[in-house]
């Protein structure tokens, strides 16, 4: 049963407005356009090489950042659809939720970030995002960045996060005392079930977990691969893997659906108005169904991202950034663009900091190899 529509994002009104007024599109809504000029993007195409667990010296078989996108996007775009909420808006916001990430994955992430409290800032990959999309982006004559819709630029910063007016100033625009709109809170799971389930099956296909610890430790897969074996008995272990993830991942969207149609009506939020308003975020899984994702991502951590096998993809992201981040603060004219203007502006570091989340892994090692080996 989908939800009242007016609890969708509607096609016209402030939130599809441009901060540069555009006229319309003779046969394309605002938020489809958005989704194209994000697709569109260099920022978007970087994506292809940059990590999401493993990088490319393991296989070639694993979930990029780009990967993981698209998987986020089918699968929001699902749910979207099942609520009756706006899709077009919804699948932008899944294409462009991970475009701030810096090369090397959430590791690369937590080193720009500390490379950054040394001179007092922050890396917060939402807001980086949103200044690639109004300012590092340059595709039109009349204005710089793609001058999204309101919607889309708001579901950038808020997805995963509430910012507040007192810490953010800057993003005041955005509705800082109220909730998003449910097509931009449903991005959140919705990537919380893509790459739970997808960084299962890269786990396995790399060997590092192994089949009897998450039978053992993860309920919620173990409700679903002891039926498929018994249904499957002479089946390779492998495909009956496939059936209990692709299951899990069912039964995740199924409860999502469920719960947050439930959340919704309880609290009477049957407009986008009540929806913001809210005493807190709707889209969200029921407290069974919370508890066992948060065993699934407990033993990730656990036995995939700590895992010794995976130390040196901690490792050298660490050592990488911190030392051409440190070589380029010091001398910003080695950079490829020293960008001397918007460094006088807004410090070294975070131009180098800006310019370093832009780059793929490839790329990063090779400003590394050239910059240390030039340079000592």
């Amino acid at each position: 049963m989908p939800l009242p529509a007016e609890c969708a994002v509607p096609a016209t009104g402030p939130l599809a407005e441009r901060r540069y007024p555009e006229p319309s599109h003779p046969y394309r809504l605002p938020y489809e356009r958005d989704r194209a000029r994000v697709l569109h993007a260099r920022a978007f195409r970087r994506l292809a090489g940059k990590t999401q667990v493993f990088t490319n010296r393991y296989s070639d078989h694993f979930r990029s950042r780009l990967t993981h996108t698209m998987e986020v996007a089918q699968i929001a775009r699902t749910i979207a659809r099942t609520l009756g909420l706006n899709e077009d808006l919804t699948e932008a916001l899944a294409l462009v939720h991970d475009i701030g990430h810096p090369p090397f994955g959430h590791a690369g992430e937590r080193a720009l970030d500390d490379a950054l409290r040394e001179h007092g800032l922050r890396f917060d990959h939402n807001l980086h995002a949103l200044r690639i999309v109004e300012h590092f982006e340059v595709r039109y004559a009349e204005f710089r960045g793609l001058n999204l819709t309101l919607a889309v630029r708001e579901g950038i910063i808020k997805h995963s996060h509430d910012y507040t007016a007192a810490e953010y100033p800057e993003l005041s625009q955005y509705f800082l005392d109220q909730f998003p709109p449910l097509e931009a809170q449903l991005i959140d799971l919705a990537d919380e079930i893509a790459y739970t389930t997808a960084d299962f099956d890269d786990g396995f296909e790399s060997g590092i977990l192994t089949l009897a610890p998450a039978r053992a430790g993860v309920r919620l897969f173990e409700r679903f691969y002891a039926p498929m074996l018994e249904k499957y008995p002479d089946t390779p272990e492998k495909l009956v893997f496939n059936e209990a993830l692709k299951r899990m991942l069912n039964a995740l969207v199924d409860d999502l659906i469920a719960e947050t149609i439930r959340r919704v009506l309880s609290a009477n939020a049957t407009s986008l108005e009540a929806i913001r308003h809210a005493p807190a975020r709707l889209v969200a899984f029921s407290p069974e169904m919370e508890d066992l994702r948060m065993e699934a991502k407990s033993f990730l951590y656990t036995h995939l991202y700590n895992a010794p096998e995976l130390r040196r993809e901690h490792e050298e992201p660490d050592r990488i950034i911190r030392m051409l981040f440190q070589a380029w603060v010091a001398h910003p004219e080695r950079m490829p663009s020293p960008h001397p203007e918007e460094i006088s502006e807004e410090g070294a570091p975070r131009v180098v900091a800006d310019y370093i989340a832009g780059m793929t892994d490839q790329y990063i090692l090779t400003q590394f190899e050239t910059t240390i080996a030039q340079n000592g």
